[in-house]
């Protein structure tokens, strides 16, 4: 690497961090949770997860993945319009259409 491309890579490090865009990544390590074990800060609270149902470190629910990982494996490898849908997730859009009284998407041709 030339000392240019490196000095201009630096600059822009430097940049980012001055105008607090700079991006690092935060290690958890612990179930994720409304307030998670942060390597390095203790506990946090985590007002930005997906968890909002509170179920991500929920027994039945790792059960449930575990088994669903034995059958499918750890996904298509892929996006779904490329590589394919499983059909567990048609099951699951179909359910949630009759829940809301909707046509799911998957029976509109």
């Amino acid at each position: 690497m030339s000392k240019a491309f490196k000095s201009s890579v630096r600059e822009a490090l430097a940049g980012f961090k001055k105008d607090g865009v700079y991006k690092r990544l935060n290690y958890i390590d612990s179930p994720q949770g409304p307030v998670v074990r942060m390597e390095g800060r203790g506990d946090v609270v985590v007002l930005s997860s997906n968890n909002y149902l509170g179920l991500s470190d929920n027994a039945e629910v790792i059960a449930a993945g575990q088994e669903a990982l034995e059958e499918y494996g750890a996904g298509t490898a892929s996006v779904r319009f490329i590589c394919g849908t499983f059909t567990v997730h048609r099951e699951l859009e179909q359910a949630c259409a009759r829940l809301h009284r909707l046509a799911a998407v998957s029976a509109r041709r």
